[in-house]
């Protein structure tokens, strides 16, 4: 039946009468995630370079119980990560988890500028010189301290690994045509400001604390992290919230489980896929050999453990093939994962090479001194600055001369990135030895105040290793993950090497503190004493430096028992083992998609470790 013409119209001035619908999401957002992660990353990298000098002066804290405090919160912030994930996945959401996380990081930073600013929340000014004169903290002001850091940690747990999956969540609308160009930008500008945090946060306030004091200095993190929790809550309305799914981590938690409950069942036959409860669109239609006690996760057991959807009525009893595969996958990185850890504990030294900064010369041009606590500027500079003229110069070059692409493999960079954290540790030893030397020629051993003539720029040689350091073996690590793993855990890919650092400070620290109680014994100055001059932090190093050495015979063996890898080649990723080959080659068109898909994650990657 045909509408009148006076009902069109009717019709018509309707819906010129409705306000349009607004959609949600879109690059107007953009401003207010991107500020919100720029924002948590300056005032909580901002925090770390002289909190050692806050625990000596202010807390009348021995260099190593304050160094511990600082490897202990920043493992706290390399773990906290991992729990936020699963919340934001299983149960929050990501817009409430990074809300939560935002408030808690405020708080804790409100927390901690107010044991600056309140008298009574510290013990008061203390002199290295006579540390018996110092007052020691109460365990109420050691609560207040240690809330600050615990409230700050539980933040960026929160924001950090969903700040990114947020944004994208924004903008990836497959009906837009530039929806990929769209990404892109967005993940351009994300790496951008995160990159800048951090040198904002390696200058400016550290600038700011030396010359400012604590009160400002603490005041103006917490002022920063005030704009990032409310730019972040005043687009609340104009974000897309998706809606929870269940973890990688779940999935794990039920191989493991189902495994073990069918424990006592024998394996079916090889190339029996009937066996097997395995997804339709999956290019696993049968478990490899590899770890086979887990296989038993995806046995079909009866008939109707699976719907007629194909679907497993109770995922707790029967699992897919490829959840089985991406536990495999986790478990065989783990060896090589764990010889990264040693790199973590030699580049997590920095309030010895504060030290030796603050008693060295560190004039630059005219009058102006860099702060001590920037020099780990020269670490990010010189990552920054090889990945540059590797990526645009030397691989370009070798392409050329060879007549075809060239490319490093990723165990090859984790080896030499493993090699330069060696020299790094033996440049440190060295150059402590002379300095401590000099100091003791001037007269400085019972002053660790004094300043000695030797110019701080020597610490820039140790600085560049452990930047070649990183450059080489984090993102060769972070690669390696993204390559191995398949594209339905790229956010276990994100974290294993945080995961990495957060073990390597719990290591360090008992590294620390058995080093400490050993050397002390006796009433003798400890290696890692609060006075640098009394101590012998060049022996510390050398000790990490031979610990060094036997972590690259370790990263040997863990690298030929882990075999061939997927190898990624001008974003076409090629798989060395022929039994995973050929498999790969059934779909050959969906790998290609996925790997492209790696290739750009794998180029953000190396802006993120950076």
């Amino acid at each position: 039946m045909e509408m009148s013409s006076d009902q069109k119209e009717e019709l018509q001035h309707q819906q010129l009468q409705e306000p349009p619908k607004k959609h949600k999401g879109g690059l107007i957002t953009m401003p207010f995630i991107i500020a919100n992660e720029a924002f948590e990353r300056v005032a909580s990298y901002g925090l770390l370079p002289n909190m050692i000098l806050y625990f000596i002066m202010d807390y009348g804290m021995s260099l190593t119980k304050g160094q511990n405090i600082l490897y202990l919160w920043n493992a706290a912030t390399n773990f906290t990560p991992l729990f936020g994930a699963f919340i934001s996945d299983s149960y929050l959401g990501r817009f409430l988890t990074i809300a939560l996380g935002s408030i808690s990081s405020l708080m804790g930073m409100i927390l901690l500028w107010l044991t600056a600013m309140i008298p009574e929340a510290r013990p008061g000014t203390c002199d290295p010189r006579t540390p018996q004169l110092c007052k020691s903290a109460s365990s109420f002001q050691h609560f207040l301290l240690y809330a600050s850091f615990g409230l700050i940690s539980i933040g960026a747990g929160g924001i950090r690994p969903c700040s990114l999956a947020f944004g994208a969540d924004q903008l990836d609308r497959r009906d837009n045509p530039k929806n990929e160009r769209v990404l892109e930008r967005f993940f351009n500008w994300y790496y951008a400001s995160a990159s800048l945090s951090v040198v904002i946060a390696l200058t400016g306030i550290v600038y700011i604390q030396d010359h400012a004091g604590w009160k400002v200095g603490f005041g103006v993190p917490a002022i920063l992290m005030f704009l990032s929790a409310t730019l972040f809550l005043l687009a609340s309305s104009l974000y897309i919230k998706q809606t929870v799914k269940m973890s990688l981590f779940t999935s794990f938690l039920q191989v493991i489980r189902v495994s073990y409950k069918n424990r006592k069942l024998a394996l079916p036959p090889h190339d029996s896929d009937g066996w097997y409860h395995h997804q339709k669109d999956s290019i696993h239609y049968v478990p490899t050999d590899k770890i086979r006690f887990l296989n038993k996760a995806c046995i079909i057991r009866k008939p109707e453990d699976i719907t007629s959807d194909g679907v497993a009525t109770n995922p707790w009893t029967l699992c897919t093939v490829d959840q089985v595969e991406e536990l495999k996958i986790l478990i065989r990185v783990l060896p090589l994962w764990s010889s990264g850890i040693m790199m973590s504990i030699n580049i997590s030294q920095s309030s010895f090479q504060l030290l030796q900064a603050k008693s060295m010369k560190r004039h630059l041009i005219g009058g102006f001194e860099v702060p001590a606590g920037s020099f780990g500027l020269f670490t990010v500079i010189s990552l920054f600055v090889w990945i540059v003229i590797y990526d645009r110069a030397v691989l370009p070059l070798a392409s050329k001369i060879r007549g075809k692409p060239v490319y490093l493999g990723v165990k090859l960079r984790m080896g030499i990135g493993l090699f330069f954290s060696l020299l790094g540790m033996i440049a440190s030893a060295i150059i402590e030895h002379v300095r401590r030397k000099k100091a003791i020629e001037q007269g400085l051993l019972n002053n660790p105040m004094g300043l000695v003539n030797m110019s701080a720029y020597w610490l820039v040689i140790q600085h560049v290793f452990n930047g070649l350091a990183e450059a080489f073996n984090a993102i060769g690590q972070t690669e390696f993950y993204y390559s191995e793993f398949p594209k339905s855990m790229s956010s276990i890919a994100s974290c294993m090497f945080g995961v990495g650092m957060g073990v390597a400070n719990l290591l360090a620290s008992l590294i620390l503190s058995t080093v400490d109680d050993i050397t002390s014994r006796g009433g003798k100055e400890s290696w890692t004493s609060t006075n640098i001059n009394k101590g012998h932090y060049e022996s510390y190093y050398w000790l990490l430096a031979i610990m060094t050495t036997v972590n690259l015979v370790y990263f040997a063996v863990c690298s030929w028992a882990y075999g061939p890898v997927v190898e990624r080649l001008n974003g076409v990723g090629t798989e060395t083992s022929n039994g995973i080959g050929k498999e790969l080659m059934k779909q050959s068109s969906r790998v290609k998609d996925e790997t492209a898909e790696k290739g750009e994650e794998l180029f953000k990657s190396r802006l993120l470790v950076a």
